[in-house]
């Protein structure tokens, strides 16, 4: 089992995970977008593995997808650090430029590629979906 630690820009919040990295995907929908003005590089780990410390931000809000997602970022600079879903109870994304070691997770996936801008760079040699990985086949933009 691997251990990842990470945390915001202004370092009031720091984070360490304790398990294996599930599922990692560039994700194209409209909401991620308007967090990072571009797609979000994101990792799947169980909730239950995550440590934090410091006392995130949090917002709700019902997604494209349908599903309730609660995002966690840090009051102080903003940063966007963890997102939770309804529709993934026990599991909490990650966004994997807060990783102190962002290159020890890879994405394997874009998804919802048609909502992506004409400009983005969607790397085509990971496998891509053009809505929610779950609900869609894979398909070129």
């Amino acid at each position: 089992m691997k251990t990842y630690a990470g945390g915001c820009l202004c370092g009031a919040i720091r984070y360490e995970i304790t398990a294996d990295a599930g599922p990692s995907r560039v994700c194209w929908c409209r909401d991620c977008q308007r967090i990072s003005s571009n797609g979000t590089v994101n990792v799947i780990f169980p909730s239950e593995a995550i440590k934090v410390s410091g006392t995130p931000g949090r917002h709700e809000k019902t997604a494209d997808s349908g599903n309730t997602v609660t995002r966690r970022f840090c009051p102080a600079c903003g940063s966007h650090l963890f997102s939770d879903s309804s529709g993934r109870p026990g599991l909490t994304v990650v966004r994997v430029g807060t990783l102190d070691e962002p290159s020890s997770v890879r994405p394997t996936t874009n998804i919802w590629v048609a909502s992506s801008p004409s400009w983005a760079c969607v790397d085509q040699s990971l496998e891509q979906f053009s809505g929610p990985p779950a609900a869609a086949s894979p398909a070129k933009k």
